[in-house]
């Protein structure tokens, strides 16, 4: 049996830490900003922790 192969997109959208939490940047904050309120611009930064019913999925995709 062949090896799997770890999906290129996801592994580029989401952060793996130590304790196995998926980190991911969201969506929303690369261009358009001017129209955009301040407040949602703010929300959008940093990472946030990728939800238990994504997590499994979004796993299976990293072959972990």
């Amino acid at each position: 049996m062949p090896k799997n192969k770890t999906h290129s997109g996801m592994k580029k959208r989401i952060k793996v830490t130590g304790g196995g939490k998926l980190l991911f940047q969201r969506a929303g904050k690369r261009h358009l900003l001017e129209r955009k309120p301040s407040t949602l611009t703010r929300r959008l930064t940093g990472t946030s922790e990728l939800s238990d019913a994504d997590a499994g999925r979004v796993k299976k995709l990293l072959g972990r």
